[in-house]
């Protein structure tokens, strides 16, 4: 009955293992969980005023396809004031969270035959969508021995005449890791005299604790021309829930498509977060993304320097986003029996490392509050003893 694409997904591991210490907490059980990726802030007040005032405006009606025009000119104007890039109108779309700006790009451009170079660990998202669309995933393997990052050498090894684009995350889910603008450039000029579409998710860019951001459609001519910057508000202004992305391409004709696609599936995106959107672009609430900021810098390194004392273990403190990739090669290697037996033995939630492409790792998430970071890394140091 169903279709063999739809078949070939599986569901996402991250909603599974906090479904399952959900269902654990419902039964009772004291549950601390790492396992969500989102910040345990709420959305900024001025951001939820915007999006009060546009209901009492009556702004309920649907609004052009790609995003109303306001909306457009912020994501236009942030992305100039913070990265540098210039965009029209008619090069970015807004999309229903940076989740469906992935769909709707690789719908449009990915299909039987084409190769797309994901860089592992990888959101675990990516290859599930590529392979829906009928494309080949191509990993390349990367570990903390290289910051989790890929090398210029690594990634013209992997391109073939069938490279048909290069998924970039930085800051990453799930290491942190982020690329500085020498390693990009570096990257851009492998690519140079190649058709590679750059699909730089750029959604953790607020969040870096340690150098600068850098866009990776910023570093050459020849990279803005390739690239699609994916973007949104879910991490740096707590809005997960309000479901909004963007994409923004010098090319035109991916543009174009992905909002004919959009047209036809779900049209515009909710019009009351449009208006709360502009708020998030504009500025109005950098005072609050930067007491987030400041906090997760804390969270990370309280939890990195406990984890880094627990005998066995060893993390890269990351540069950016909200994650803690965490090497458990020396206790066991299968993350998946490390991550349930933790679960149910000492009620911590963390997500395996073989959902993210790389085995012998968990992700540990400190969007969280410092009193449950201390509690829950006391209790995997418990476990990780009793493995001993």
């Amino acid at each position: 009955m169903l279709t063999d694409r739809v078949n070939t997904l599986s569901e996402s591991i991250t909603i599974a293992i906090s479904t399952l210490a959900q269902e654990l907490k419902a039964q009772g059980k004291d549950i601390i969980s790492f396992s969500a990726g989102e910040p345990d802030f709420d959305t900024p007040q001025v951001i939820k005023d915007a999006a009060i005032s546009a209901i009492h405006e009556g702004f309920t009606k649907y609004t052009a396809v790609d995003g109303i025009p306001a909306l457009k000119a912020a994501i236009a104007q942030k992305l100039k004031r913070d990265n540098g890039l210039d965009y029209k109108p008619n090069q970015i779309i807004a999309n229903n969270g940076a989740k469906h700006s992935l769909y709707n790009l690789f719908a449009c451009t990915i299909q039987a035959g084409d190769e797309v170079i994901i860089p592992a660990p990888y959101w675990v998202t990516y290859p599930e969508l590529v392979q829906y669309c009928g494309g080949t995933v191509v990993e390349i393997i990367t570990d903390d021995a290289s910051g989790f990052k890929i090398t210029p050498d690594q990634l013209k090894a992997a391109l073939t005449p069938n490279t048909k684009m290069l998924i970039l995350t930085s800051p990453s889910n799930p290491t942190g890791a982020v690329y500085t603008r020498d390693e990009l450039t570096a990257l851009g000029k492998v690519l140079e005299g190649t058709k590679v579409i750059v699909a730089s998710d750029e959604m953790y860019e607020k969040l870096i604790y340690d150098g600068e951001f850098t866009s990776a459609a910023a570093v050459s001519d020849d990279m803005f021309e390739r690239t699609v910057t994916i973007n949104g508000l879910s991490k740096s202004v707590a809005m997960t829930g309000w479901r909004f992305g963007y994409m923004a391409a010098a090319n035109t004709d991916i543009i174009q498509a992905t909002k004919k696609l959009q047209s036809q599936s779900t049209s515009n995106i909710n019009s009351i977060t449009q208006k709360a959107a502009i708020v998030g672009l504009n500025g109005d609430a950098d005072k609050d993304i930067e007491e987030m900021r400041i906090a997760f810098k804390a969270r990370r390194d309280e939890a990195a320097k406990l984890l880094n004392a627990i005998d066995g273990l060893s993390v890269i403190v990351p540069t950016g986003a909200f994650y803690l990739f965490v090497n458990i090669k020396k206790v066991n290697n299968d993350s998946m029996a490390f991550c349930k037996d933790l679960l149910e033995e000492q009620g911590v939630a963390v997500v395996p490392g073989v959902g993210f492409g790389s085995e012998g790792y968990f992700r540990f998430s400190f969007a969280t509050d410092m009193e449950s970071i201390k509690t829950g890394i006391s209790r995997i140091s418990t476990f990780v003893a009793s493995k001993k």
